[in-house]
């Protein structure tokens, strides 16, 4: 199943997507939801959707700045964007930074399952081309590795992050590596997908809207007393002192 993500500040859009969408018959994941483009970019890299569905006027962060953006970071996701603007500039600036349609409210159903499908035919291409494709090996200077395994984490820090896979991957050993990244930032590789997690979570928890289950399940956490004990551990406080203690509850 494809995993999708809705970004739009007006939530009677977020309800008729996910209403209107077959997802089931198409493959697609019931999509997750953001309400500006500055938390759209934070789920897309917590999340890693595979489609997306965007306004193009936003707040914080518009359409247009987030597309530029998104499409570079994640080249392989698929942008749909729906609009309540029939302009030429707002289209032209959509399909320009990426996206494969540009959708009208009120939203038809119709239109809404041609766009998913559509988009999925083209995540299917792009896996049986990635597939196939011949990986040519490289050498790349420590410095090159340690950026890419800084990238890596940056971008992925609610996956499941291991020295091993780093180690496999660069034919390196797992102390040698460790050695490096701390030199370079100051931190080992799990503190800093550590640091990035607890950052994002103190976000989210600012959001009074988000139970702590799902922010645990955001972050990547099997359970919500799982995080709740690592949040514990890295700020001294639970998810439901903090919330106390800046009255967000």
């Amino acid at each position: 199943m494809y995993r999708s993500l809705i970004i739009d500040d007006e939530k009677p859009v977020h309800a008729a997507i996910i209403a209107l969408g077959k997802w089931r018959d198409l493959k697609v994941q019931t999509p997750f939801s953001a309400y500006n483009g500055k938390d759209g970019l934070s789920c897309m890299r917590e999340l890693h959707p595979d489609l997306v569905f965007l306004d193009m006027n936003m707040p914080i962060m518009n359409g247009i700045s987030f597309l530029k953006i998104a499409s570079e970071e994640f080249p392989d996701a698929k942008f749909i964007v729906v609009s309540g603007y029939d302009d030429f500039n707002y289209a032209h600036a959509a399909i320009k930074g990426g996206a494969i349609e540009y959708l009208l409210k009120p939203i038809a159903e119709e239109e809404l399952n041609h766009a998913i499908a559509m988009a999925v035919e083209g995540l299917q291409l792009s896996n049986r081309e990635h597939d196939t494709l011949l990986s040519e090996t490289q050498e790349i200077s420590p410095i090159e590795i340690i950026d890419d395994i800084k990238d890596y984490v940056t971008k992925n820090y609610c996956d499941d992050i291991t020295v091993s896979m780093f180690s496999e991957k660069y034919f390196v050993s797992k102390e040698y590596l460790s050695k490096l990244f701390k030199k370079k930032h100051g931190c080992g590789i799990y503190e800093y997908a550590l640091n990035l997690r607890m950052s994002r979570a103190k976000e989210l928890l600012l959001d009074q809207n988000m139970q702590i289950q799902q922010i645990a399940e955001r972050l990547g956490y099997s359970n919500s007393n799982y995080f709740s004990k690592a949040f514990k551990n890295y700020y001294q406080l639970s998810p439901s002192e903090f919330r106390e203690k800046y009255e967000i509850e």
